[in-house]
């Protein structure tokens, strides 16, 4: 099993590679954010992906980082969209904000309803799918048809081909979606955002490797060919191993909590990054084409794990840690 080249970037001998951020909350947070994203930007990522808040709570901030990515480096930013408890026009007119900021790829997501939405309330959306469909279906309403003037009859042209968003991303679970009756079950939804037009998927977090493998290997089977990134996280402290245990919505190895739990802080900080890489590393051995990290917007411990699957990339980036 193996992915292939099938992710955009410039080849080096480094794993491939890209990251999440989510919108600073404060300015202080905000010039931190612009210094992380600096010294990530160094690592030569494939993209960066900013989260959004449910109902667009964080829309100002979330294009905020996307713009500051476009203009400040040569990262490609990668936008998040969620679509529950939104409506089409609602969705749609993001799709164009962004495209009209020069943002051209996308993450398509779900997303999770507000803590004080109804629980009766129908969604509009079906699903990622339908989102996927309506960020192609804006970019061509927003450009139906191009012109290009013929040489041998300069007063006539031809249409050429309608331009497309350049990625559109969507989620997958390898270890189960908790809305699902069963762990496999979301392979047939990732077909059908395939079919509705996704080119690239990126798990939520796991804890075995073979969760990832195994998730690959049913997918590829039931006819799904994009490329599937592997979502990771670095953890460097007992409690924030707790806090992507939650996120996950799956016990972590009771293994690494004890060790990382009796530990003190620098030496839960090596258990930590020596395990992410191990994870890291034996996912790209299986045929992962690339690794997604989900920073929290920290720069220090993913540079961290980057060095230990590949020592040419800076241990530290000069930042105080």
């Amino acid at each position: 099993m193996t992915d292939g080249d099938a992710v955009s970037g410039d080849a080096t001998s480094r794993p491939p590679h890209s990251f999440e951020l989510f919108p600073p909350r404060s300015d202080a947070a905000a010039l931190a954010l612009g210094r992380t994203i600096d010294r990530l930007a160094a690592t030569d990522p494939d993209f960066f992906s900013v989260t959004f808040g449910a109902n667009g709570s964080t829309r100002e901030r979330s294009l905020t980082v996307l713009t500051y990515i476009l203009r400040n480096t040569a990262i490609r930013p990668m936008a998040h969209l969620t679509c529950v408890g939104s409506t089409h026009a609602d969705a749609a007119a993001l799709v164009r904000e962004f495209l009209d900021a020069g943002i051209h790829d996308f993450l398509a997501l779900r997303g999770d309803p507000p803590k004080d939405a109804d629980p009766d309330a129908p969604d509009v959306f079906g699903g990622a799918a339908e989102l996927v469909q309506l960020i192609y279906r804006v970019e061509q309403e927003r450009e139906p048809y191009t012109q290009q003037r013929l040489e041998w009859y300069p007063d006539a042209a031809r249409l050429t081909a309608r331009p497309r968003v350049a990625t559109v991303a969507v989620a997958a679970f390898p270890s189960g979606h908790p809305r699902q009756r069963s762990r496999w079950q979301d392979v047939d939804a990732l077909l059908a955002k395939q079919v509705a037009g996704a080119t690239l998927a990126i798990t939520q977090l796991f804890w075995r490797a073979d969760d990832y493998l195994e998730y690959v290997d049913r997918a590829r089977a039931a006819g799904v060919t994009i490329p599937i990134l592997p979502g990771l996280a670095p953890i460097t402290r007992a409690a924030q191993l707790r806090r992507i245990a939650e996120l996950s919505g799956h016990e972590a190895p009771p293994s690494l909590v004890a060790a990382m739990a009796a530990a003190d802080d620098d030496e839960a900080a090596e258990i930590g990054i020596a395990h992410t890489a191990g994870l890291a590393s034996e996912v790209l051995a299986g045929g992962a084409p690339s690794t997604h990290w989900f920073t929290f917007n920290q720069h220090d411990a993913v540079v961290r794990v980057l060095h230990a699957l590949d020592p040419s990339t800076p241990a530290h980036t000069g930042a105080d840690r």
